[in-house]
């Protein structure tokens, strides 16, 4: 299985986007600064994600994501 994440910091609220085989232990290492892009806007909480039985139709949608029409459809998901 394989997981496409959205955290969220809750020092600014800023959205990171990510995909993973290992959820739990990928949203540790981000808290714990471990990810560059990640490090400065500690802490994180996952606050969506989907999964998906291959890597590619996970980095697929993680791209999609990405996209301007993916943070419209992020936007309108998490307000709800």
């Amino acid at each position: 299985m394989y997981y496409v994440y959205v955290i969220r910091s809750e020092i600014d609220n800023r959205l990171y986007k990510g995909m993973t085989k290992r959820l739990e232990s990928r949203i540790k290492e981000h808290n714990l600064g471990f990810t560059k892009s990640t490090k400065g806007y500690l802490p994180w909480k996952l606050v969506y994600k989907e999964v998906y039985n291959t890597r590619i139709e996970a980095r697929a949608r993680e791209k999609f994501l990405k996209t301007g029409k993916g943070r419209d459809y992020l936007k309108k998901i998490l307000a709800s």
